[in-house]
């Protein structure tokens, strides 16, 4: 029978001389996507793998930011049903011509117009810059 650290190992865990251990961003991965079986507890996975669920549970919110790419696990293939129908018409077009009125807007001390032509892609980018509305 092998020991934990030979099975820490042989998943591409690497050890350093003071003990601590170096987990790869894909075993990362797959231990999380194991926490999320059906079934599966934050808990018995950590134990499985000899990690405190602290860790188990940080790793947790690095996939859910982003910050960890989780795989496919084959126990989680499934089908999912296919509803088929007729695809509604298209609405009518609708024909948008530019303003001529001058857009402001307003953020605290700050006024800021711009021309009535400006698209509304970038009027959405000065307001997120500016932070009106967070």
């Amino acid at each position: 029978m092998e020991s934990t650290r030979e099975f820490l190992i042989g998943l591409g865990v690497i050890f350093s001389a003071n003990g601590r251990r170096r987990w790869p961003d894909d075993l990362k991965a797959r231990i999380v996507a194991e926490t999320l079986l059906p079934g599966a507890t934050v808990n018995d996975v950590a134990a499985k793998y000899g990690l405190k669920p602290n860790h188990v549970s940080s790793w947790r919110r690095m996939a859910k930011d982003g910050d960890l790419v989780l795989p496919v696990l084959e126990e989680e293939a499934a089908f999912a049903p296919l509803v088929v129908f007729e695809e509604p018409p298209a609405p009518p077009a609708l024909e948008v011509t530019p303003s001529t009125q001058p857009i402001e807007i307003a953020a605290g001390d700050f006024l800021i117009k711009l021309d009535g032509a400006t698209p509304a892609v970038r009027i959405a980018e000065i307001v997120r810059a500016l932070g009106v509305g967070s």
